[in-house]
């Protein structure tokens, strides 16, 4: 026991006597060494004293977006914009209600006011004078005295169109003009001569009130006749 203290001893001063010469000899040469490697990470440490209450967040609306904030201060009022396209025609409303009834009105006469017609016929066999209105002073049919005997002339009572036609049994060269009011409507013309024969013309044309249609005679005035008539001017409201 006691063999094997003196072994260790002797073991412990042949350590440290190197140790304590190398102290003396260089003591400033000695380097730090290289840094260890980092320990492992510690524990979490022990949950901290509970906080305050905190203030209260707006109130939740529900869903995973973004929440709506509070309504804010209306803003400045902008420019009129650019007035848009027409839409589609919408479709017609339902009728409406019934008006109430009109006024009556004033008593009229249509049969009289529509019916407008003449025919007459130059009874004499004569010839017209040049470049005067043929009068023709047979009445076949009158309504209202239109046609005029005494001066061979039409007056138009209802406005409208009329047809106007004239037949004449001839056997002289025979210019006939249709006038109105003056203006010249139509000139009728026949230069044969020698044999007995029949001419005529006709004219549709509107009329206004108080105007007047007339046949004249031109260079040739070959229209003659006998009561039964065989020269006839006529006309009718179409």
């Amino acid at each position: 026991m006691l063999r094997h203290s003196f072994v260790l001893i002797g073991a412990l001063l042949s350590l440290a006597v190197p140790l304590l010469v190398a102290m003396e000899t260089c003591p400033a040469t000695v380097m730090p060494g290289m840094p260890g490697i980092p320990g492992m990470p510690g524990k979490d440490g022990r949950d901290g004293e509970k906080g305050e209450k905190g203030q209260p967040g707006a109130v939740w609306q529900g869903g995973l977006g973004l929440q709506k904030g509070e309504k804010g201060e209306p803003g400045i009022m902008g420019f009129s914009g650019k007035r848009g396209q027409s839409g589609d025609t919408g479709k017609p409303g339902f009728p409406g209600m019934a008006g109430p009834p009109g006024e009556p009105g004033d008593q009229g006469a249509v049969d009289v006011q529509q019916r407008a017609a003449f025919s007459v016929a130059r009874g004499s066999n004569e010839y017209p004078l040049r470049a005067s209105v043929i009068r023709f002073t047979t009445v076949i049919t009158n309504i209202n005295d239109d046609y005029n005997i005494t001066t061979g002339r039409f007056r138009c009572r209802i406005p409208g169109t009329y047809y106007f036609v004239y037949h004449a049994s001839l056997d002289e060269r025979l210019c006939v003009l249709m006038k109105l009011d003056e203006t010249l409507l139509a000139a009728f013309c026949d230069h044969r001569r020698g044999r007995r024969q029949v001419t005529s013309g006709s004219l549709a044309v509107y009329l206004a009130r108080d105007q007047e249609v007339w046949l004249e005679t031109k260079d040739y005035r070959g229209m003659r006749g006998k009561r039964e008539g065989y020269s006839i001017f006529s006309g009718f409201l179409l």
